[in-house]
């Protein structure tokens, strides 16, 4: 629909250029309309058309009023074989409103059925698009917060390749700072050489407990802070125990990381660590402060001052020589556009930090990086539990792990309590499968930007705006091909007929499928993966209806049966590859 609604707007737009220059005297200039200036609307009521273009902000420009203008509009528009094969205009008050041919759109959804044949519109082809995302401490496991900030990175990724684009996943492990050292020292201190292993804990979580810890120890002995930075001073020094240590104690961390991100089906094609960029950043800071680009305060420390822009003034190596976060993403940064030079670079990090990454933005474009004017920052909000939901391991903070048990233990007292195990085969599997469709879709429905309130059980139901009610519409459909593919109904003795497909139901699914390229574009460009957990709803719930209302299987016109179960091949086709991009596992049975 997308490729077709772009080209009745370049002719809407051609022909409002006529009436422009023909509505001023002669050698006078025309009115210039922008083709961006031509908004394209959905209407109210289907029996109003396809897609509307409202004549109000021309009324002014062109001297006419806007009933005038769409009826001289569709005068201009009549005819013509490129409309003869792709709709209608007609002037309904002051909208112009579109009808689309039913049956050459109705063809091309049917014929996207086996691939769905979405690579036809690939807005953001020959882009380089580098999506940062996830970026955990190796001093402790993942929690909620990293759910969030994993799904939305994979969800974006896949829809920005699946619209054309190259697209690099990275991930900058944090492998190094005083937090680090409060684990390692409390380990020391409480470990006593034993292992994850020994303890029967998932490795990162192991770390994280005697993270944990450090609070015993800083009650046990008041210099527990001061031996934490003694510790990073020997490290920075390269002490050769404490990076003996270090590394086995970041490689318990990030193995049990790694273990969690393919349960949720999240991966990366390369990963950065602190521990080898931070020191590029200081040599970019010493260099920059060579050039006057930063000033060094009398302490020793060196800033730069971004008041000039509405910022402050930014501390970027301490008075000891030793770097902070801005310090080592800098580094970070100019590694990645040489690894792989990016068109674009976006950051899927907390809201929190959108000082961060505005002053890292201008220090880089200060440093006379040009590439620095495509970085981005997709900020999300927090996520809240209501109170005494779910287990906690550190306070208030909600482990990823934990998370996703509890959410697998609750999809299949779900699937038991509905009769289903019998039929879906390995429960466990299923559940989870449940569950991870459950968790994603809830994190990814709600705009990042917005603060959000997840409610596990709400997010586990099988009707309504939930993972699950996709999921169990895409088994619908399954269900249905999987039958006609073992002889039921008479579909096979049946031909697929477009004029079969006729009905005000059938177009309405029908729409909403050939809709998909723009749901596509539009979840690409704004990086909304939101967009796309809409979509996916949209089509499970007009499937829905339309399935309720109209009997595939068991219509006893073959042409008509075997119509529909095209149809439902081309629903299936669609809901995999949205349920792809919101990595939504698709359930084949449930």
């Amino acid at each position: 629909m997308t490729d077709i609604k772009k080209r009745w707007k370049e002719r809407v737009h051609a022909a409002l250029l006529e009436i422009a220059a023909q509505s001023v005297p002669a050698g006078t200039a025309a009115p210039e309309i922008g083709l961006d200036a031509v908004v394209a609307e959905f209407p109210p009521k289907p029996e109003l058309g396809d897609i509307g273009f409202p004549m109000f902000s021309y009324a002014k420009l062109l001297r006419k009023n806007p009933a005038a203008i769409a009826q001289e509009m569709e005068k201009r528009l009549a005819g013509g074989s490129a409309e003869a094969s792709e709709g209608s205009a007609k002037a309904v008050g002051p909208y112009l409103n579109v009808f689309f041919d039913r049956s050459a759109t109705s063809a091309e959804i049917l014929r996207r059925g086996e691939d769905a044949g979405w690579n036809a519109s690939r807005p953001m082809a020959g882009r380089k698009v580098m999506i940062e995302f996830s970026c955990p401490n190796t001093n402790k496991p993942l929690h909620l917060g990293h759910l969030r900030n994993n799904i939305l990175g994979e969800s974006l990724s896949r829809i920005t390749a699946a619209a054309g684009a190259e697209v690099r996943k990275v991930n900058l492990i944090n492998d190094r700072g005083v937090h680090i050292c409060k684990s390692m020292l409390a380990y020391q201190v409480y470990g006593g050489g034993r292992t994850p292993e020994d303890e029967g804990l998932k490795s990162d979580h192991f770390v994280g407990k005697y993270y944990v810890m450090f609070n015993t120890l800083k009650a046990e002995d008041p210099a527990a802070e001061a031996k934490a930075q003694e510790l990073l001073r020997r490290w920075e020094a390269g002490d050769p125990e404490v990076m003996e240590l270090w590394k086995i104690m970041n490689k318990w961390a990030v193995d049990g990381i790694k273990t969690t991100y393919a349960r949720q089906g999240v991966s990366f094609d390369q990963y950065y660590f602190e521990s080898l960029t931070y020191m590029k950043g200081k040599d970019e800071v010493l260099d920059g402060l060579k050039q006057g680009i930063f000033y060094r305060e009398e302490d020793g420390s060196v800033w730069v001052n971004l008041e000039d822009i509405g910022l402050d003034r930014k501390v970027l190596l301490r008075k000891d020589g030793t770097s902070i976060y801005i310090t080592q993403d800098i580094g970070t940064a100019i590694y990645r556009h040489g690894d792989w030079p990016f068109e674009q670079l976006v950051y899927v990090v907390a809201s929190e930090q959108q000082y961060h990454f505005k002053a890292l933005f201008e220090i880089l474009k200060r440093l006379g990086y040009d590439w620095a004017k495509n970085l981005y920052h997709l900020a999300y909000g927090l996520v809240n539990l209501p109170s005494g939901r779910m287990k906690t391991r550190e306070g208030t903070v909600v482990d990823a792990d934990d998370m996703i048990d509890e959410l697998s233990a609750l999809a299949e007292k779900e699937i038991v309590a509905k009769g289903r195990d019998a039929s879906v085969g390995d429960v466990k599997a299923v559940a989870e499968k449940v569950a991870l469709g459950a968790l994603h879709y809830y994190l990814l429905q709600t705009s990042p930007t917005k603060d959000m309130l997840y409610d596990p059980e709400q997010s586990l139901s099988f009707t309504g705006n939930t993972g699950p009610y996709i999921q169990y519409m895409g088994a619908r459909a399954s269900s249905i091909l999987r039958k006609r593919e073992q002889g039921e109904g008479n579909a096979a003795a049946g031909k697929i007929s477009l004029d079969k497909l006729s009905s005000d139901a059938d177009w309405a699914l029908i729409r909403r499928l050939a809709s998909f390229p723009e749901a596509l574009e539009l979840a690409a460009r704004a990086k909304e993966p939101s967009v796309m957990a809409a979509y996916a709803h949209d089509v499970a719930a007009d499937f829905s209806t339309w399935y309720r209302d109209n009997p595939v299987l068991t219509s006893p016109d073959p042409d008509l049966s075997a119509s529909r179960v095209a149809l439902v091949r081309s629903v299936k086709t669609t809901l995999q590859a949205v349920c792809g991009m919101l990595c939504i596992p698709f359930l084949e049975v449930m």
